[in-house]
């Protein structure tokens, strides 16, 4: 499973990885990033519709649950070892980075809130990822509790 940037740099600091070994998995994650714009470069009509969608998407969720919580979902989600668009969501709580741009609705691999529940500060996410076939995309529901010190974890998750 690829780790996310901070999860390297947190090798890297408990000296789990070399300076080299950190520069071979930065620049494979700065060739994924370019390899996107390229592929965004090359069908820019389904780059724009994919970002239409992104951007619907992204103000609902944050026009019912709130931008910082949709962040602070992602971020936890970023976290769970194992979870694929971990890849993605790893910046979520950088303000710079516009909460469109974590979705990805139907450019595989796909990533999608489909439900937000908020009962007794207990918030459990309905994730959908991975192949843009509805029969074969993996679902999955993570439940999430508040952190001490702020932010949520992930303190259960299954498969539907």
């Amino acid at each position: 499973m690829l780790r996310t940037p901070p999860q390297l740099f947190d090798d890297f600091e408990a000296g789990l990885l070399t300076r080299e070994q950190l520069h071979a998995a930065m620049a494979f994650h700065a060739r994924t990033v370019i390899e996107e714009v390229i592929e965004a470069h090359e069908n820019p009509l389904a780059a724009w519709w994919e970002s239409v969608l992104a951007r619907k998407t992204a103000s609902r969720l944050a026009a019912r649950h709130g931008e910082k919580r949709i962040r602070q979902i992602f971020a936890a989600l970023a976290d769970v070892p194992d979870f694929l668009p971990a890849q993605w969501l790893w910046n979520a709580l950088h303000p710079d980075v516009p909460l469109f741009c974590f979705l990805r609705l139907r450019r595989e691999p796909v990533f999608r809130l489909t439900r937000v529940e908020n009962e007794a500060g207990i918030v459990t996410v309905t994730v959908e990822y991975g192949a843009a076939d509805k029969r074969d995309i993996t679902r999955e529901v993570f439940t999430l509790a508040h952190k001490r010190l702020g932010g949520l974890e992930v303190t259960e998750r299954r498969a539907i």
